[in-house]
């Protein structure tokens, strides 16, 4: 079973890593499918990655914090927005976000497909714990069933899965509100390889 620490997480974003591929995975479709009606304000992208998404936040005129626990993968992160002008838009954290305690929130949080050695739903939780009052949290993860390999050879561990049901069982009235919350079946294709993804989407907005 797979822990999800930070040396993992180097590993995974090294640039011999057979995972380098993903540095050019397009933004997921989600992203701007259900945040573009909402008015920019602070966004956090939690396990951001090489950055896509914290970039397309900034460019529908978000200031964004972006968070991973990777140094290497802030570094790709780093260079991407600086080279597409957006620097001074975006503020980097290196954070486990198993352990994190920022002093803030923020209107909007997103996460895509982060794991933490705690879990998806205690991490959601936390993340649920960062969005200010009348603000969005976006979850977009690996949806848990029967199958859940990538077709590409890469078994993810139940740990590292969440059924929709159990997500939005996190976020209930009166201090929540679920806006969307879907299932669905895509294809990606790094490096040319068609890899099928079943994805799980819950859009919440926090209510107090």
């Amino acid at each position: 079973m797979a822990e999800f620490d930070k040396n993992y997480w180097e590993d995974h974003w090294t640039l011999d890593s057979p995972e380098q591929e993903q540095r050019q995975l397009p933004v997921n479709p989600y992203l701007p499918a259900e945040t573009t009606h909402l008015p920019p304000g602070a966004a956090l992208d939690a396990g951001c990655g090489s950055g896509a998404e914290a970039l397309l936040l900034a460019e529908q005129g978000w200031r964004v914090t972006a968070a991973d626990i990777s140094a290497t993968a802030l570094a790709t992160a780093q260079a991407r927005a600086a080279a597409a002008g957006l620097a001074n838009r975006i503020d980097w954290v290196e954070a486990d976000l198993s352990r994190w305690a920022p002093d803030r929130t923020w209107d909007l949080v997103v996460t895509n497909y982060a794991h933490a050695e705690i879990g998806q739903l205690p991490l959601y939780r936390r993340l649920a714990s960062w969005v200010a009052p009348g603000g969005t949290l976006l979850i977009v993860g690996h949806l848990h069933g029967h199958h859940h390999g990538d077709h590409s050879g890469h078994d993810r561990p139940d740990s590292a899965t969440a059924t929709l049901n159990s997500i939005t069982n996190l976020f209930t009235v009166p201090a929540w509100r679920i806006d969307a919350g879907y299932e669905n079946t895509r294809t990606v294709r790094p490096g040319g390889t068609p890899v099928q993804l079943r994805d799980v989407i819950v859009r919440a907005r926090r209510l107090s």
